[in-house]
């Protein structure tokens, strides 16, 4: 009896604790926030592939990378304008951008969506795709930054951060941020940070990212390596 009364009353102090935990997140998140300016709260988020480019897929159901990227960027919107931010989506369907498949079509494409983050003027840009490698023990998240960019490092590692401790709750070993010369890195002079959100080449990442459940949590995470970002910049 004494051992019951000891569980529910361990279990409402855990609840008390949790909620407290999210009231002072979501007070920290709104402070951050409001210190913004009206295109510091403008976010581009952008959908990797559309349309007849798939992208990489899965190599135990088929899925198409292309359609885990705009339900991921979906969720994502929801994350942030739930927080208050202003986001603009580069591909809002399953197409492309590129008008007609005619030879050129992924230049188009990608010329679009460039057009897209200028005419938004964001305070960043989020690039999210899905991975792939000839190793199938390849597992994770990793997070890509233009070297010529320090804000899009510190958004790349802020980020980076928030996917490792999701992966972790998966027994999976911590990525490191990486630079590269992407297109999608340097449609803007704000930081911008492409997200791989796992191996589509890896059963156990496949498995995870075709769930919604994943998805969401996935979503979270880098808007809490966003927020944190701010945050920072803020400080």
């Amino acid at each position: 009896m004494k051992k019951s009364v000891f569980a529910v009353y361990t279990a409402v102090v855990m609840m008390f604790v949790a909620a407290l935990a999210l009231c002072v997140r979501a007070l920290n998140t709104a402070e951050t926030v409001s210190t913004l300016g009206e295109n510091g709260m403008r976010i581009v988020l952008d959908a990797g592939h559309g349309g007849i480019d798939g992208g990489v897929t899965g190599k135990e159901t088929g899925v198409k990378e292309s359609d885990l990227n705009l339900s991921i960027v979906r969720l994502l919107k929801e994350e942030l304008t739930g927080i208050g931010f202003d986001v603009v989506l580069t591909r809002k369907t399953e197409n492309g951008l590129y008008g007609t498949t005619a030879k050129g079509f992924k230049k188009r494409d990608m010329q679009r969506r460039k057009e897209i983050i200028e005419e938004a003027d964001p305070a960043l840009v989020v690039s999210v795709h899905q991975n792939f490698f000839s190793s199938r023990a390849m597992r994770g998240a990793q997070v890509f930054y233009s070297r010529e960019s320090e804000g899009g490092k510190k958004l790349a590692l802020a980020t980076q951060e928030r996917l490792n401790g999701l992966y972790a709750t998966q027994g999976v070993k911590a990525r490191t941020i990486m630079s590269g010369e992407y297109f999608m890195l340097e449609c803007a002079a704000c930081p911008s940070v492409i997200v791989e959100c796992g191996f589509l080449s890896n059963a156990a990442d496949e498995g995870l990212l075709c769930s919604k459940e994943w998805q969401k949590k996935l979503a979270s995470s880098i808007a809490s390596g966003i927020v944190a970002y701010f945050a920072d910049s803020a400080a």
